[in-house]
């Protein structure tokens, strides 16, 4: 039985030299071949700010480019109407929302001033002779 242990042993041993000596040679034939390396591009740092590391995240950002194409495809004056459009549309042809409350901000910011602007515009244009 101790035989047939030693014989085990050994022919594990073996099987292992041989593939730990496959492996190296085949690390070694990689690192004789010369590896062609793109040369880096140099790229002016911009700055954006006086906080040095927000600095450098925001020109890895700009370096990076992956954030023209967010949303599918580059955003051009020809997709603005997808990011503005609709809710500013929208914001410059309705009246304004009233929010039901009693608190006094909210009233005060809810308060229609329409009949006020005009009459700030009729006293300015009084003044100006228009």
């Amino acid at each position: 039985m101790k035989k047939k242990k030693q014989n085990i042993k050994t022919i594990i041993r073996q099987i292992v030299r041989e593939e730990v000596a496959m492996a190296i040679k085949e690390v070694i034939t990689e690192l004789k071949q010369p590896t062609q390396s793109q040369p880096e591009k140099i790229i002016e740092k911009k700055s954006f700010t006086s906080n040095s590391v927000l600095n450098d995240v925001l020109n890895e950002t700009a370096q990076d480019g992956e954030w023209k194409t967010m949303g599918g495809s580059e955003f051009t004056t020809d997709r603005m109407n997808e990011l503005v459009g609709k809710n500013y549309g929208d914001m410059m042809n309705q009246q304004p929302q009233q929010v039901p409350s009693s608190d006094p901000m909210s009233q005060f910011l809810n308060k229609d001033y329409r009949q006020v602007l005009e009459k700030t515009e009729e006293i300015h244009n009084r003044k100006h002779g228009k």
